[in-house]
């Protein structure tokens, strides 16, 4: 099954509409969808390693505009969402002080939920709840997924025929470990 997934992924991602389905993919992810653009865009990249950089770009510049419409969830649906849940437990005198601390480090929580499998929508949510500094939000934003994306692709470029062999190689460890990776950030997220 592992084996007919990745192969059904890399014949997607030589796809002519595979850029606008990394696009889709990056978006969503930075809001609300749970599967990293990775999983689109590494292979992607090793079946045309000569667009790495487009494809980088791409999956950049969907992250940080998904990563807004988080921003505006965080935002625009707090008070009406958020705060009469932490009200129903008697959390959300709470809040207030979590906001200004947050606000506080609240670059660094972007730059690192940006580059790490800690998942970034949470970050864009809780960025816009706590009212962080929009422009600070996109720079750190940008910053973040331009390292993720362009390290990934640079790696990739280089090292690519390589790393495919060993993914084909040694599929489901691969599979374990990026898997282990994105449960580990939910849980990360649930118990932080």
């Amino acid at each position: 099954m592992i084996r007919a997934l990745y192969d059904w992924t890399i014949s997607l991602a030589g796809h002519r509409h595979a850029l606008w389905a990394l696009a889709v993919v990056s978006f969503v992810e930075s809001s609300v969808f749970p599967i990293p653009p990775d999983v689109l865009m590494i292979p992607m990249i090793i079946a045309r390693p000569s667009r790495a950089w487009l494809i980088a770009t791409v999956a950049l510049v969907a992250s940080v505009l998904g990563g807004l419409l988080g921003y505006w969830i965080g935002y625009g649906l707090f008070e009406s969402v958020g705060r009469p849940v932490l009200e129903f437990y008697g959390k959300d005198a709470y809040f207030d002080d979590f906001s200004a601390r947050y606000n506080e480090w609240g670059a660094w929580a972007v730059l690192i939920a940006g580059v790490t499998p800690f998942p970034y929508k949470v970050i864009t949510i809780l960025s816009g709840a706590t009212h962080l500094n929009l422009a600070v939000f996109m720079v750190a934003s940008v910053i973040a997924r331009g390292l993720r994306f362009f390290i990934v692709a640079a790696l990739l470029w280089r090292f690519g025929a390589p790393i495919r062999d060993f993914i084909e190689h040694r599929l489901g460890l691969v599979f374990t470990l990026f898997m282990a990776l994105l449960i580990g950030g939910f849980i990360l997220v649930r118990y932080l």
